[in-house]
């Protein structure tokens, strides 16, 4: 996964100095793009902290839960952000370069029924995992953890992307862009740590970083787009519990495959 994230970086700026041809009469203009994503992690180490326990398990893998496609549930306008979606607004400050912001969607789901190895302790839960643990293993069970960030991972992010022409032929034109971005995690959890009632609720988590490339076709004001994206991801305040005392800490890199479907305007 990090070779992943930083070969999408080399590429990017291979991309940034290799293209010369710029995108006419597009600045000041207006983008508005909808799409799907796939997601995939980097393992993560998870540290849980709370009244009753202080431990951490090593190297959780997690995966993505996009939803089977259904006409009803993608283009129903009241259950279309039940997939994982894409969502991005951009303007056109020159032009080739756009600021943009937008919400990926993701969904990040921990996978039941791993072995990982656990340190640290948790005492008087009323569990059978109550215990010290110093380079132990524990099987992840519906009965000691069921962690997701299902509704979703939700990383909001301020990008900043060029934009390069390499084909044009009357009103159809094949552009090339390439961006970094930064944002925040705004995740609504749903956790059921060691018989704790379930916690599903949005919390602000922590932060990303990430980069970007993408090539999209034209056709006057509309397009689409494929884009590949990775990235960095740190959440160190994630809600597990009700109690606001309980949290957990992770980070990860993550990686996008992207189509999305857009329009552009002006205002005036």
């Amino acid at each position: 996964m990090k070779n992943r994230f930083f070969l999408l970086l080399f590429f990017t700026s291979i991309f940034s100095y290799s293209q010369n041809k710029n995108i006419e009469n597009r600045k000041g203009k207006i983008t508005i793009l909808w799409g799907w994503n796939r997601g995939w992690y980097s393992n993560s180490d998870i540290h849980f902290i709370g009244e009753k326990y202080d431990f951490t398990l090593d190297n959780v893998i997690a995966k993505d839960r996009q939803t089977k496609f259904d006409p009803a549930i993608y283009f129903h306008p009241k259950r279309i952000t039940i997939p994982q979606t894409n969502l991005r607004i951009g303007y056109f400050i020159k032009d080739n370069y756009e600021i943009s912001v937008g919400d990926d969607h993701m969904k990040y789901v921990v996978q039941q029924n791993q072995e990982v190895r656990i340190d640290g302790q948790i005492k008087n839960t009323g569990t059978n995992y109550d215990g010290i643990y110093k380079n132990d293993t524990v099987k992840i069970k519906d009965d000691f953890l069921q962690f997701e960030h299902t509704d979703g991972l939700n990383y909001i992010n301020l990008e900043f992307r060029r934009f390069d022409n390499i084909f044009s032929y009357k009103n159809i034109e094949l552009n090339i862009a390439e961006g970094i971005g930064i944002g925040f995690l705004l995740p609504r959890t749903s956790s059921s740590l060691l018989n704790n009632e379930r916690y599903d609720k949005f919390h602000l988590s922590g932060y990303g970083i990430s980069s970007v490339i993408a090539i999209n076709l034209n056709y006057k004001r509309y397009f689409i787009q494929s884009e590949l994206k990775g990235g960095f991801i740190n959440m160190s305040d994630v809600r597990t519990t009700n109690n606001s005392a309980d949290k957990a800490s992770q980070y990860f890199f993550f990686s996008q495959a992207n189509f999305l479907i857009g329009v552009t305007f002006r205002l005036n």
